[in-house]
């Protein structure tokens, strides 16, 4: 007899041109969806690589291609096709174990909380000393600890999900779906973490968090009165993790990117790009 595991929920996957780090996310979680214990959704947007080719490769992966290079739109085709609650949405450069995944799952499957993610760490091998720096003055900062953003993996039951319906065409969909939730509504799981693989160098960490400027600016556009400002909190934050030589030196590193991202953010020239130094390396 064959034995047929119950399914604890869905894990959705937006790819855009990710063949170089596509396999290593899907592989840890090929069992579980094999098994029957999530099923696993790939959703290849806008690609010009052979992303959805390798992600076939990974047995249990259900692979879904459009030509819309858009993330959120990424995400709506891969709940359209999803059948179970909760789920867990996944960026595809995310290194993360199944017991995490399942951990998540089910503890969302409590009816508890309406959102949560796994706990995380930045992978910061192969970086510049600057990055480093600049990624432990953030491991230090404590206000923004218990945000479902920031660490590429975020989770969502049914009802949390119900809350905006469908993913708006916005930059940061992980600040968009952490506004949407209190403070109680949603937890940080202790599991093994994820890994958010970092820049390689400073130009790439610019690019990164450019990016990341633009969702702000999008969320506050979307939601003029309830979109978070947390520019002033987070450099009082930051600053209050300056407590030796080298976190002072850390937050010093911090503030200047910050500041010179906000600066290159008001230009109307600015390109927004990706960063692919964390595609290249592990």
């Amino acid at each position: 007899m064959n034995f047929v595991a119950q399914k604890r929920g869905a894990v959705i996957v937006p790819a855009y041109d990710e063949a170089m780090v596509i396999e290593r996310t899907l592989s840890p979680l090929s069992r579980l969806a094999v098994e029957g214990s999530i099923e696993l959704i790939v959703v290849c947007n806008g690609c010009t690589d052979d992303t959805a080719q390798r992600a076939r490769g990974i047995r249990g992966a259900v692979v879904l291609e459009t030509d819309v290079g858009s993330k959120t739109f990424a995400l709506n085709t891969g709940d359209d096709a999803a059948t179970s609650w909760p789920r867990l949405y996944l960026d595809a450069d995310i290194e993360i174990t199944p017991a995490a995944v399942l951990a998540v799952l089910d503890a969302l499957r409590l009816g508890d909380v309406l959102a949560a993610r796994p706990a995380f760490r930045y992978g910061t091998r192969g970086a510049t000393a600057l990055v480093r720096a600049y990624y432990r003055a953030r491991t230090r900062m404590t206000a923004e600890r218990d945000a479902l953003w920031w660490a590429g993996v975020y989770a969502l039951t049914e009802a949390g999900h119900r809350r905006f319906g469908r993913f708006p065409d916005i930059t940061g969909d992980d600040k968009f779906v952490d506004s949407q939730f209190a403070a109680d509504e949603k937890m940080v799981v202790s599991t093994e973490p994820s890994i958010w693989v970092t820049p390689t160098d400073v130009r790439g960490l610019l690019t990164v968090l450019a990016r990341h400027n633009r969702g702000n600016v999008e969320l506050a556009a979307l939601d003029p009165l309830g979109a978070p400002r947390t520019a002033a909190a987070t450099a009082r934050a930051v600053l209050r993790t300056a407590r030796d030589p080298r976190s002072a030196a850390d937050a010093v590193v911090y503030l200047a990117v910050a500041l010179w991202v906000r600066w290159r953010a008001a230009r109307p020239s600015t390109n927004w790009e990706r960063d692919d130094t964390s595609r290249s390396r592990r």
